[in-house]
């Protein structure tokens, strides 16, 4: 009892000085004083103060501490952490050191719908994970299935709406139509189905709303005490409420979807028909599972969590990067002309009608150096994921000298490693795609534990190569055949989130280049 009461005190605690901070900074948005070490509350009302702008905030406290900052919380239980950008660093927790730094409990519960998928396991759990989806993702008929998918729905879906809104002259959110775009091909990916979001009605589709639902206030579990949240899902108020209702929405739509996949696969089994084009979740239950799969029940849980965690995965971080790389390209004419040239002279070569849209094949893009470059530099700048959570089990000494205590949490800070010119030099702010070109005309290697967009070390991403074919077919595609404008006065800034979307999306206006 003593406990609960005074876990209820501490969540009081931290609900005060959330208003008070809120209150500060309604007074004043602005201060010279980055930090304060406050008695009881540490440097947490520093924090929630500056939310607004979070990523922006512990790139600033990085740089004051040369690429370590200890985050001291108080007395607040779980609020201590430390924030990593230096790549020797990074690359000791990533490589080096990969055991003694599992993802760990805490972030298990933080992003506890992804259940034991690849992106919240740990030890003999993630390795069967990870070993299962790189058979599903290098089976011979994937990428074929990928290719064919992606360029169909950039013929079908994206480039139909973007001819309308063009014809009437209308304003889109670019984002939400490359959002739809994702998450509709993804679906067919996982399950064999498109969900027909992206259509010129732009439906709200409930499933795909639920999971931006549970994306934004996952983000927010980071940045609050962990007892505070845990006391609102508890009392099943607030944010934790719509949390809770998000979650049951998605599962809903999750569990149809593999039951649907099951009796399509018993169907064509029982009446000896062909095979159907192949999924994911089919090659998962096809594949089996060994002491993973030995139940029904067990194998509809363990398909459910590995396809949420590839919905995560396909969905978001394209159409994140897909959208910051249309707003450089946009607002930087020279860069939209040096790709469209390099289309015409390593692709069309004279060969293409004015006025007649044209479509991409992922063959067709291979010998597209810049564009492969200004993709890079979009994802150095605006990462889809901006960072990274480990845990330290036991007591280590990091490269730089810093010395972490067993039980330390520890944040790798991707989008501020960008911005940190001890890595990329004086001109890291600057969009420059040339910085990944090489004198003979190729695209520089830069080390994953440096450029962190596709994470490092035995964790890195097992889709890294599909997903550049799939922004270059939606890229070019969109490029060659139309302008895009951002809308004047539109506000740009970082969401904050999982992963790293616009906060008030991307309007624009396109016009046909050709037309």
């Amino acid at each position: 009892m003593a406990i609960m009461l005074l876990s209820v005190g501490v969540a009081v605690l931290c609900f005060l000085v959330v208003c008070y901070t809120n209150w500060i900074n309604n007074r004043k948005k602005s201060s010279s004083q980055v930090y304060t070490s406050w008695p009881i509350v540490g440097m947490l009302p520093d924090l929630l103060r500056n939310g607004w702008h979070i990523h922006d905030y512990i790139t600033l406290l990085l740089k004051l501490g040369n690429g370590v900052f200890h985050f001291k919380g108080g007395w607040i239980p779980n609020t201590d952490f430390v924030i990593v950008s230096d790549p020797m660093n990074v690359h000791h927790i990533f490589s080096r050191n990969f055991a003694n730094y599992p993802k760990g409990p805490e972030l298990g519960e933080i992003l506890e719908p992804l259940g034991d998928g690849i992106f919240r396991t740990d030890a003999d759990l993630w390795k069967f994970q990870r070993k299962l989806m790189h058979e599903a993702l290098h089976d011979k008929r994937f990428q074929p299935f990928l290719e064919r998918c992606t360029r169909q729905k950039v013929e079908e879906g994206l480039i139909p709406i973007i001819e309308h809104i063009s014809k009437l002259g209308l304003e889109v959110d670019l984002q939400d139509l490359f959002q739809r775009f994702t998450f509709d091909t993804t679906c067919r990916l996982v399950f064999g189905f498109d969900s027909n979001s992206l259509s010129v009605e732009l439906p709200i589709i409930p499933h795909e709303k639920a999971f931006d639902d549970m994306e934004r206030i996952g983000f927010k579990r980071y940045l609050m005490p962990k007892t505070y949240w845990k006391l609102l899902r508890w009392l099943q108020i607030g944010d934790e409420r719509k949390f809770k209702e998000a979650w049951d929405i998605f599962d809903r739509f999750l569990y149809q979807s593999i039951s649907l996949t099951r009796e399509n696969l018993s169907k064509r089994k029982s009446h000896m028909e062909e095979e159907e084009e192949f999924n994911l979740v089919k090659a998962f239950i096809t594949q089996g599972g060994g002491e993973h799969m030995d139940t029904l029940e067990k194998s509809n849980k363990f398909l459910r969590d590995n396809a949420f965690n590839l919905m995560a995965a396909g969905r978001d971080t394209l159409s994140a990067c897909l959208t910051w790389f249309c707003l450089f390209v946009a607002t930087n004419p020279s860069i939209e002309t040096k790709i469209l040239e390099e289309i015409k002279e390593k692709v069309l070569q004279e060969n293409y009608v004015v006025g007649k849209l044209r479509f991409f094949s992922a063959e067709e893009i291979n010998a597209l150096v810049y564009l492969h470059a200004t993709l890079c530099e979009t994802l150095r700048l605006y990462p889809p994921v901006p960072f990274n959570h480990k845990t330290a089990v036991e007591a280590d000494v990091l490269p730089s000298g810093h010395s972490l205590n067993g039980n330390t949490k520890v944040l790798i800070c991707f989008y501020a490693m960008g911005r940190m010119q001890e890595i990329w030099g004086e001109d890291c702010l600057d969009f420059k795609p040339e910085r990944w070109i090489s004198d003979r005309g190729g695209i520089i290697h830069v080390p994953s534990y440096k450029f962190t967009a596709f994470n490092a070390g035995p964790r890195s991403c097992l889709g890294k190569d599909m997903s550049f074919i799939q922004m270059k077919i939606i890229a070019v595609s969109l490029i060659w055949n139309y302008h895009v404008q951002p809308v004047e006065g539109h506000p740009i800034s970082p969401k904050n989130s999982i992963v790293l979307h616009m906060k008030n999306g991307f309007k624009v206006k396109v016009t046909k280049r050709f037309g």
